[in-house]
Order: structure tokens, then C-alpha cells, then sequence
């Protein structure tokens, strides 16, 4: 199973490819970010996006998709245009038909560090460790991505355990 994981913003969107063989092993495809140069208007940027994420998207033809929930933040600016963001990523998720999953940033550090208010290093430590990796994957945006594309392997590995009564 092959999964894309995104982090969404207008100035830098993240993106972390990793697949799951028939042996529950883990590997790292690809990783980066979607930068969108600062002086372009709002809807250029988006646009971008929606771009080089269906070029990514038709390239690698990910199983599914993962993206971090918008959750409350102090600035109403900056949530409005992750949120912005958020809907083009939904959108060129759904343009290529692929099923689209949603998790806070709470559920993805409990499914990849164990604890739900695990900071930003333990989390990227944690990524590190579980695909192998010799470094922190960064920026900071692709490793976001990449732990939330994992909280989405562990997601389902959890609900198969649940539909056939292991949990």
C-alpha cells in the first residue's frame, strides 16, 4: 500500500510518500515540499499547488491519501489560508479519485510517538527511527507529512485488528 501524507500550507505544503508491503514492512519513496513563491496572489499559489501535487500524484499513484485536520489557531490569517490550501489538496485528492483519510495533530503523534502531546523533535525522531532514515527529514514540513502518512498505516493497522475482533 502506497500513501501520501501532506501537511498543507499556501507558503510550503508537505508531502511524505511511504509504503507498506505484504510483510507490514515500511519504506521511505519519497519526500519534499511544494513552496509557493511569497509575492504570487493567493489563488496563483494555490493553483500551484494543485499543480505539482497532481503531477506527484499522477508520478507515484498513491493507494491513499493523509492529511493533518485544520485545528484552532490564534491567528484567523494563517488558519484560513491552511485551510484554503486544505481544500486544494482535497480536491486534487479527489480529481485522481484517491480515498482520503483525516487526522489531528494529537492522533498523529500518539500513532507515531505513543503520546498525544509528544513535541515537534520527538515526533521527527520517531519518523526517523521507524523508516530507517540517517537523518531528520527536513524540512520540517516533509517530516510532518511523513508522520502523517505513518499515523495513517497505523490507523489501519489498527481498524483491521478491530473488524476481526482483536481489539
Amino acid at each position: 500500500m502506497l500513501v501520501i501524507g501532506l501537511d498543507p500550507g499556501t507558503a510550503t505544503t508537505g508531502y511524505g510518500i511511504i509504503e507498506e508491503n505484504d510483510r507490514k514492512e515500511i519504506r521511505l519513496v519519497t519526500y519534499g515540499i511544494i513552496a509557493t513563491p511569497a509575492g504570487l496572489a493567493a489563488e496563483q499559489r494555490l493553483l500551484a499547488i494543485n499543480q505539482q501535487l497532481s503531477e506527484l500524484l499522477l508520478l507515484h499513484r498513491p493507494d491513499f491519501g493523509a492529511v493533518e485536520k485544520l485545528f484552532f489557531q490564534k491567528n484567523v490569517t494563517t488558519a484560513i489560508a491552511v485551510g484554503q490550501a486544505r481544500g486544494v489538496i482535497l480536491l486534487s485528492l479527489a480529481q485522481q479519485s484517491i480515498p482520503l483519510a483525516e487526522y489531528t495533530p494529537n492522533e498523529v503523534k500518539q500513532a507515531v510517538t505513543g503520546y498525544g502531546s509528544a513535541d515537534k523533535k520527538q515526533v521527527q525522531e520517531m519518523v526517523r527511527t521507524i523508516l530507517q532514515l540517517p537523518a531528520i527529514p527536513k524540512p520540517d514540513d516533509a517530516a510532518d507529512a511523513l508522520a502523517i502518512a505513518l499515523c495513517h498505516l497505523q490507523s489501519r493497522a489498527y481498524q483491521r485488528l478491530e473488524s476481526i475482533g482483536g481489539a
